[in-house]
């Protein structure tokens, strides 16, 4: 896959009524690059004519004003007919209702989810997710896989203050009981916070040596925030510790400047990554002791949404319901096109309270290892 500007005109399979408003992140201190860059690559394939990219403020958190203006601004435009988002951070449901109020016509694709799940499947007419839940039994088998004796989970307590991470995290520790690894809480200092980020990267560079000295090397560790995957990485490799998978499973999550892979084509380059990511590991003794999904779930929510929107448009998909067969074959066609090859993609509907919400997709994958 490449990011070379494609003339809708010349094929007649790109064209398609009104337009794509895709909202990402915008690149921050390496998070959020590849939300980035998956609104990137729609707007490459389909051309300006068509897609419309947009992102969110650095600092959403202080600037609640200027997200609600993002979306709010997309009402005034009646061409815009999907609406995609990636993520779904603070603040972006309540934007969202808003909109609703004025459009009814707008196709609306939520990629990661961070919001209430029971409002979001109200909002949002497609929500793909990782299922973060079901993450907590998997990432711990895999651990054990490569080797672990102890599992360690970072986190701080905004990141922990209810939800879908605290019922991860307790999935977490009674999988590694099941497991006979022993679990361990850790805080770590919020990089959002007054200490900044700085500080909280230099705590992990030296509270993870600390670890792997009282629990040995078969420790793996895992954080839930995107700002402390770079150093996480960096100082499991120095004490051949253990790091199943970043909190945004992905291959170009933390990996290229943990390891200090150069790319030419930013996101593009994911097999290049994969082969100096596995070079890299077994240079340092590495081998099978890191490891992450085969591709960008959240490239991959971004592409496979679009597409699926676009049939919504074009009328070849049902109006009111998700044809699943549909969307997994958009999933399976952006990770064949990536990497050349198939890969095993999992999904299920969220379930709230007894109820199932179809609308709602949680979405796993197979490992690969470094």
């Amino acid at each position: 896959m490449s990011l070379n500007s494609v003339n809708p005109g010349s094929n007649s399979s790109l064209s398609f009524s009104g337009k794509v408003a895709v909202i990402t992140n915008i690149p921050f201190h390496s998070q959020n690059d590849e939300e980035f860059w998956s609104g990137e690559q729609v707007l490459a394939k389909y051309g300006s004519g068509s897609v419309i990219h947009l992102t969110w403020p650095a600092f959403f958190l202080q600037e609640k004003e200027q997200v609600d203006a993002v979306i709010s601004t997309l009402s005034l435009n009646r061409e815009v007919r999907v609406l995609v988002i990636n993520q779904t951070i603070q603040g972006c449901n309540a934007a969202v209702d808003k909109l609703r109020r004025f459009r009814d016509d707008i196709f609306v694709v939520y990629c990661v989810a961070h919001e209430n799940p029971v409002v979001s499947a109200g909002l949002a007419d497609l929500v793909l997710t990782p299922d973060r839940l079901s993450i907590g039994s998997v990432i711990i088998k895999q651990a054990k896989k490569q080797g672990a004796k102890t599992f360690v989970h970072y986190s701080f307590p905004r990141h922990m203050s209810g939800g879908l991470r605290v019922a991860c995290r307790d999935l977490m520790r009674e999988t590694c009981s099941a497991e006979d690894i022993e679990f361990v809480d850790a805080t770590a200092i919020d990089p959002l916070g007054d200490a900044g980020v700085s500080t909280a990267e230099q705590f992990i560079l030296e509270d993870v040596p600390k670890i792997v000295a009282r629990y040995g090397e078969n420790t793996a560790f895992f954080s839930t925030n995107c700002l402390l995957q770079v150093p996480l990485i960096k100082a499991i490799c120095d004490t051949h510790a253990i790091f199943p998978q970043p909190c945004c499973p992905s291959p170009m999550h933390g990996f290229p400047e943990a390891l200090g892979i150069q790319t030419e084509e930013g996101m593009d380059d994911l097999n290049y990554v994969i082969g100096e990511a596995c070079r890299i590991a077994e240079e340092k003794n590495m081998t099978d002791r890191l490891s992450t999904w085969p591709v960008s779930a959240s490239m991959m929510f971004t592409s496979a949404g679009t597409e699926y929107a676009i049939m919504w448009i074009k009328g070849t998909v049902p109006e009111s319901k998700i044809d699943n067969n549909v969307l997994m074959d958009c999933m399976n066609a952006y990770v064949i096109d990536v990497i050349g090859e198939a890969s095993n993609v999992y999904m299920d509907s969220c379930t709230e309270n007894g109820i199932t919400y179809d609308n709602f997709k949680l979405i796993l994958m197979s490992y690969l290892d470094f």
